[in-house]
């Protein structure tokens, strides 16, 4: 096997937040004579998540076995989501920072399934994946991830089961969504359906698509992360993976 040295585009800032995670980790537990140090084990996860390289492609980098690598980066990836935020406390700083609006939508984190697998499949995508429900600010600002459920699952449907739709009516934020989440309540501001629409309606759209286009960044920078483009492991693991890049994201832009 052929070596060589890469670049990584992440912050030092990020990786000696995750290196404390470890660390202080490895302390509770009183771990010792690990092949190694937390720093190592810090960097080998930032490289999987954002590179999305195999567990033998790892274990070949850092000099440690494919399990060792695996149990290393799921170790790291559980304690970085742990640290995600949660639902209410994202919507009480949104509050407390007087954001105008919110941006609710859903996206589909692909997936290695066959056609038998109906459960995962997205009919709105056409294709296999989980369907994961992400609220941003106004500029994009990821502020809430959720965790995964089967593709085949709708938006409406998965923002009702994750409590989104009844915390965001108690936060008495204004919220811009897509048609997919029509019926959601009157404090949901989604587009005009159907065709053939007055100018008056069209106008609406335009200024309603106009507002929402760069919240829906924030799924393009959960997505940057190349782990989340295609699964190759537990699909389920799609949530976990994705709390933990929105905490290591969160340190990227208090970095800039």
């Amino acid at each position: 096997m052929l070596l060589y040295r890469a670049s990584l585009p992440l912050s030092r800032r990020t990786l000696t937040y995750a290196t404390g995670v470890v660390r202080r980790h490895r302390q509770a537990l009183g771990s010792k004579g690990r092949c190694l140090p937390p720093s190592m084990q810090a960097l080998m996860t930032l490289v999987y998540l954002r590179k999305g390289e195999t567990y033998a492609e790892l274990g070949a980098g850092f000099g440690v076995s494919t399990t060792t690598a695996w149990r290393y980066v799921n170790e790291t990836v559980d304690l970085l989501a742990a640290r995600a935020p949660k639902l209410g406390s994202a919507l009480a700083r949104a509050v407390k920072a007087g954001l105008p609006y919110l941006v609710l939508d859903g996206t589909l984190i692909s997936i290695d399934r066959v056609a038998a697998d109906r459960p995962y499949y997205s009919g709105k995508h056409r294709r296999h994946g989980m369907n994961l429900q992400v609220i941003a600010a106004p500029d994009g600002t990821l502020l809430w991830v959720s965790g995964p459920l089967r593709g085949s699952v709708h938006d409406l449907t998965a923002a009702r089961i994750w409590g989104v739709i009844r915390a965001l009516a108690a936060s008495g934020l204004l919220v811009l969504a897509d048609k997919a989440y029509q019926g959601a309540g009157a404090y949901i501001l989604t587009p005009y359906k159907g065709r053939d629409k007055p100018e008056p309606l069209k106008d609406a759209n335009r200024a309603h698509a106009k507002l929402r286009g760069p919240g829906e960044r924030a799924n393009a920078q959960l997505k940057s992360w190349r782990i989340l483009r295609k699964l190759r492991c537990c699909p389920h693991r799609a949530g976990r993976l994705a709390k933990a890049i929105h905490t290591l994201q969160l340190r990227e832009t208090a970095s800039h």
